[in-house]
């Protein structure tokens, strides 16, 4: 099997210096379009994707993504390994704006998004008591460190439905009771889906901001933000860029079982299965349900 790296990120973060055939492709799903089309092409040899998780021009909210879409859409192309990219706050002093925090951990709080590919007349239920790969995570912590940036190999992070940022009482809340160690809004159900998906699925999540418990700095400025999300680009750039010769061009089975999450999840009956569900979830779970991936 072959390695097909795809990154969900935001602007600039798909600008990757060195890709070769690439082009952007409008990709359907039975959930719809994804939040953009889908820039392809090849990097050292390995076949890349890279898809803006709020389309160019950040047209989408936290809310708004079409998470499903976005996970089949990688599926349908190939893709074996996702590395999400995304902007976060902080609720360790250590973890300073301009770090990168490999992610291992959600706390999902979103409320207003669908969750799963699957439902009544086709019920899953996959693990996702370790909902990041460790081999993948390994991979992108050892490319961010080989360009001198700063990397937190572990954290919890508190996925909020957003838009809004956390008010102070939230925010010390997740910090001193819950023990989370960053905040965001995009990585659930992102993370969920992949898995249903069975793909390998790593988090970057680039520290922007100290959200709104720090003494010293305040509330989130978004000018502020903006500026550190301008730096933090380009050292997303540099990691993916790294990633093509620490995964190899040939793909072995996943050691953490990634991408067999299926393997005993389904539990309809054959026969009580609906087919026109059945016949969606091809794209994503061709591998159990037959006729797909």
């Amino acid at each position: 099997m072959q390695t097909m790296i795809g990154v969900i990120g935001g602007s600039g973060v798909y600008e990757i210096d060195g890709l070769e055939e690439a082009r952007w492709q409008q990709v359907e799903t039975p959930w719809g379009p994804p939040s953009d089309a889908v820039l392809t092409g090849r990097l050292a040899g390995v076949p890349m994707a890279f898809l803006p998780r709020h389309g160019r021009g950040h047209v989408h909210s936290p809310t708004s993504v079409p998470y499903r879409a976005n996970i089949a859409a990688l599926k349908s192309l190939g893709v074996t390994d996702v590395v999400s990219v995304s902007a976060c706050g902080s609720f360790r002093e250590a973890m300073r704006p301009g770090d990168f925090v490999i992610v291992d951990q959600f706390i999902d709080r979103t409320f207003a998004r669908e969750k799963s590919f699957f439902g009544p007349g086709c019920v899953a239920h996959v693990s996702v008591a370790h909902p990041t790969c460790a081999r993948l995570s390994a991979a992108v912590a050892a490319a961010a460190r080989a360009e001198g940036i700063a990397v937190h190999e572990r954290g919890t992070y508190l996925a909020m439905e957003g838009p809004q940022f956390s008010t102070l009482a939230e925010s010390r809340l997740y910090r001193e009771v819950w023990g989370c160690d960053v905040i965001g809004m995009t990585n659930m159900p992102e993370a969920k889906l992949a898995r249903e998906a069975e793909l390998c699925y790593a988090s970057v999540a680039m520290v922007t901001d100290y959200d709104s418990w720090h003494p010293d700095h305040g509330s989130v400025q978004i000018a502020e933000i903006i500026r550190i999300l301008t730096g933090n680009a380009a050292k997303a750039r540099a990691t993916v860029a790294g990633l093509p010769a620490r995964l190899g061009a040939a793909r072995a089975p996943c050691p953490e079982g990634c991408d067999r999450a299926l393997d005993h999840a389904i539990l309809t009956a054959p026969d009580r299965r609906d087919p026109a569900l059945v016949g969606r979830l091809r794209v994503v779970a061709g591998r159990v349900l037959g006729g797909g991936a």
